[in-house]
């Protein structure tokens, strides 16, 4: 392709009925399709665009389809999500691509074709990052990236399997294309984020070099960010396991850990306004915390016992708010835990000039996916709101990973919460420690949130968040 290529592209309108039934059975497979449990009782096409011509050997469809289903009991109902699909097509699949499978056509603009995830394929991930280099405009689609950073050709793609909410292509470990899988019109904090922490200089986050947008119908939608792939770099959550197992402490890291959050917190805040809480907007935090809390309550019993010690822990924040204190409120990650965190070897891609940072020992910890919570509507999820909502998170998640081995390590999380904290402070960030009622508060909302989880997904894990919340609703909950 040349720079900035602009072409039509139109996709037979009888495709996506011709797929229908396949997708019915396939969509609800995907780890990343939100609406299990559920029927589908039908799609309807939000944006298609042929990438790859439908006669050729290999054809290539982006198409954006809306699932319809029934709505969850006792919610209202609202219109179906609707997930990004990449949709490949040949007259048979490689046996490599068998994992990729859809289904084989029998109607439609693809009748006797085979139709299979494309991501799966490398020549079909390849057209993507030659259409972010080249900054494609094809149809409802604009491929777009930093004109400061350049996209060599030849990467060879390969797609990550360990995702749930999204997905990932790998170019030659130079870079990672993350695909958002259910999209929503508007900004999404997954590119907003980076790109203001980019422009603040701010090291702990890499930055994105291309992105992928839709243009339709007036409205729209991120769906994909191109970032630089951080080489050797261990997840945060695999590597407090490993460090787990072998018995090994993990305070150095989390300290470590804790300055990078504060960096990027403290960035976040120059690069982005800020607003001052006071006691109307903490009555209504307080409120929606307490409505979660009831909701739970009605749907796990085990949580009924520490209802009103958690209740104490909600309206505390409000009371205070009462008497006059305010909070300062800025944009945030907001979905913040180890699994989110990359260690990287010294000098990475997330390294400040001069190498490593010194407190991060040999390495340099990045945070990674700025989505926010995926459940959440997305203007929630673009809100100002405190820093200790992160900090909540990330202590929530070292309970997590002390009890994730077997045998557990007594103290381990406890030992790790106090030296994240300690980093946070260093960096010139107030330490979360000096605002336990805040703090107390979102921890134990993210505490209430895992309870109704496990109880619906892993019923075993229960007594994880439970041992938490038995500590959270004491009168002294240190």
């Amino acid at each position: 392709m040349s720079e900035a290529v602009t072409r039509t592209a139109t996709t037979d309108p009888g495709l996506l009925a011709s797929l229908d039934p396949l997708l019915r059975t396939w969509l609800p497979r995907q780890r990343w399709f939100a609406g299990k449990g559920r029927p589908i009782t039908g799609f309807s096409l939000v944006g298609a665009t042929e990438l790859l011509p439908a006669h050729s050997p290999l054809g290539l469809h982006h198409l954006l389809v809306r699932a319809h289903q029934p709505p969850v009991p006792g919610a209202r109902a609202v219109p179906g999500d609707c997930y990004q699909l990449l949709i490949g097509a040949r007259e048979a699949l490689p046996p490599r691509l068998a994992p990729a499978l859809i289904g084989h056509m029998t109607e439609g603009p693809l009748a006797g074709r085979t139709v299979y995830e494309a991501l799966y394929d490398p020549q079909p991930a390849g057209v993507l990052l030659e259409a972010l280099r080249s900054r494609a405009r094809i149809g409802g689609l604009r491929f777009e990236r930093d004109p400061g950073q350049e996209i060599r050709t030849g990467l060879v793609p390969r797609m990550m399997t360990a995702e749930q909410s999204n997905s990932s292509v790998v170019y030659g470990d130079t870079f990672i294309l993350k695909l958002l899988r259910r999209v929503v019109p508007g900004t999404n904090p997954d590119l907003e984020l980076p790109l203001a922490l980019a422009r603040e200089g701010c090291p702990r986050v890499p930055a994105p070099t291309a992105w992928l947008r839709a243009e339709l119908s007036g409205e729209s939608y991120v769906l994909g960010v191109l970032q630089p792939f951080v080489q050797g770099a261990s997840d945060g959550w695999e590597l407090a396991l490993r460090e787990l197992a072998k018995g090994e402490d993990f305070a150095a890291e989390a300290r470590a850990l804790g300055r990078a959050t504060a960096e990027v917190h403290l960035a976040l805040a120059r690069a982005l306004p800020t607003v001052t809480l006071g006691h109307t907007q903490v009555r209504a935090l307080a409120d929606g915390m307490i409505e979660r809390l009831d909701a739970t309550a009605q749907a796990v019993p085990a949580l009924r016992p520490y209802v009103p010690g958690l209740r104490v822990a909600f309206e505390a924040p409000a009371i205070l708010a009462a008497e006059g204190r305010t909070w300062t409120a800025q944009r945030i990650h907001g979905d913040l835990h180890l699994g989110q965190c990359l260690r990287s070897p010294s000098g990475g891609p997330g390294t400040g000039p001069g190498g490593a940072h010194a407190a991060d020992g040999g390495g340099t910890w990045s945070l990674i996916d700025f989505e926010g919570e995926p459940a959440r509507p997305l203007a929630e999820r673009r809100m100002p709101q405190p820093t200790v909502r992160d900090v909540a998170g990330m202590l929530r998640s070292f309970d997590y990973a002390e009890h994730s081995v077997s045998p557990t390590v007594p103290g381990w999380a406890d030992t790790c919460r106090a030296a994240y904290c300690t980093g946070y402070a260093e960096c010139g960030a107030r330490d979360p420690r000096t605002d336990p009622v805040l703090l107390r508060a979102y921890e134990t909302d993210k505490a209430v949130y895992e309870v109704l989880y496990e109880a619906r997904q892993r019923p075993d894990w229960l007594p994880v968040p439970l041992s938490a919340i038995r500590r959270l609703a004491a009168p002294d909950p240190s």
